[in-house]
């Protein structure tokens, strides 16, 4: 699933090319690209029309479109496999493609929602949350990346959640943006296994670790987020090139960047953590 970065640059580009623009038209092509909106398509499509699009904005993962005179935003879950691009009108359809919004001005682009497995979905909702983000997503933490996260108070949650490290990074009531792939980058970085108590972080660990979560998202933001096959792209059908990159996601058996030792993968919550068993002590 895309992570923080990813979400991002989609969203740049999203405010690049449709940011200020009215809709004209909007067709829903398969019913579970809306089924997060109760009402239905044709009510989807109805709530869209007419209405211009303004500043798209991100909170951890979550993407949205505000709807500026209506008071209600497009909130945009990408799932594992959903796109939104920007195609140029009367070009050919994706094979997987769901949503289709065409704009009043003479840009001759159009916005699809293109989504393999269907496992995302766009839906409209109040924009009253807090920054004008969708009222369902109220109770999402912000990202590291924001200029209003705290970090001493990450750092007292942290120290009262009685969890482990990585179930903390995860936990998207507690920091948002943070997924599977830039924990295990971030947690390799400040050499702490993925099962440290939350408890035993002081300080000064809680600071570092922030601090590598910021620095490998932001690494991974300057070349378009990570892919690893052709389901992640940006606006433009582009894939990133983070992956190129990783110290840790996706090296089982390959050296440690530090030390050498053949790195580790483990089962973890169905998914997986990779590791080095050297430079990050398992907690006794």
């Amino acid at each position: 699933m895309p992570e923080l970065p990813e979400v991002e640059v989609v969203r740049r580009g999203l405010a690049r090319w449709i940011a200020g623009r009215t809709i004209t038209e909007v067709e829903v092509l398969h019913p579970r690209a809306v089924r997060r909106h109760l009402a239905g398509g044709d009510d989807f499509a109805g709530r869209l029309t007419g209405h211009t699009v303004g500043v798209p904005a991100r909170r951890g993962k979550y993407l949205w479109l505000p709807l500026v005179d209506s008071g209600d935003a497009v909130l945009a879950h990408l799932g594992m496999s959903g796109q939104l691009l920007v195609q140029p009108e009367g070009s050919p359809d994706e094979k997987h493609l769901r949503i289709r919004a065409r704009f009043a001005d003479d840009a001759a682009t159009e916005l699809r929602f293109v989504d393999q497995r269907t496992f995302g979905g766009l839906s409209v909702h109040p924009a009253d949350g807090p920054d004008g983000a969708p009222d369902v997503i109220a109770h999402i933490a912000r990202d590291p990346l924001d200029a209003a996260f705290d970090d001493a108070a990450f750092h007292t949650a942290l120290r009262r959640r009685r969890t482990t490290v990585k179930r903390a990074l995860l936990d998207q009531t507690l920091i948002s943006g943070v997924g599977n792939i830039y924990a295990d980058e971030a947690l390799w970085r400040t050499k702490l296994h993925y099962e440290r108590p939350t408890a035993t972080l002081n300080r000064p660990v809680t600071t570092a670790l922030l601090g590598h979560v910021r620095d490998v998202m932001t690494a991974a933001l300057d070349v378009g987020g990570t892919s690893f096959d052709s389901l992640y792209v940006n606006v433009n059908g582009e894939s990133g090139y983070f992956d190129r990159s990783l110290d840790a996601y996706g090296r089982e058996g390959l050296p440690c960047r530090r030390c050498t030792t053949p790195m580790r993968r483990a089962p973890w919550m169905n998914r997986s953590s990779y590791f080095c068993p050297r430079c990050q002590h398992a907690p006794r």
